[in-house]
């Protein structure tokens, strides 16, 4: 988790920095208008606030990173076969990640033709998919499948 967090902190620095270059830049480049030049400030508080949710998210990996032991990744003296071993269980083949995309696509053309019943129509399916699919190994023939 180390090397995530550091990544997701270099670039909110990277963000923020970007933010006051862009802030400079537009308030150099803006035409005079009344005597005064301008920042255009949906771009900077947009970079700012981008800066701060890719802090929040370094922040919580580095409070994770801190209760774990270190992962194989995150050791300067681990070896390739430190990493093996299963890393969980994925279904082999499940229908519910098509009906749960073809649900997402009925709500987002409800939202993009604004017919709010076709909005609720996909929400509803959106759920039931979703339940579908976390509850697949707990119900029907596939139940005790996963080991």
């Amino acid at each position: 988790m180390k090397s995530e967090n550091r990544l997701f902190f270099v670039l909110a620095l990277f963000v923020f920095a970007m933010a006051g270059l862009y802030a400079w830049w537009t308030n150099i480049a803006s035409p005079e208008q009344s005597g005064h030049r301008g920042i255009e400030w949906i771009g900077v508080v947009a970079l700012i606030l981008s800066g701060l949710l890719l802090t929040m998210i370094g922040g919580a990996l580095w409070l994770i990173s801190r209760r774990i032991e270190p992962r194989p990744e995150d050791r300067s003296d681990a070896e390739i076969s430190d990493g093996a071993g299963d890393l969980g269980f994925f279904s082999p083949g499940s229908y519910w990640p098509v009906g749960l995309a073809f649900s997402a696509v009925i709500a987002s053309l409800g939202l993009a033709f604004d017919q709010w019943w076709l909005v609720a129509v996909g929400l509803i399916a959106v759920l039931f998919a979703t339940c579908g699919l976390m509850f697949e190994y707990y119900t029907g023939s596939r139940r005790g499948a996963e080991h």
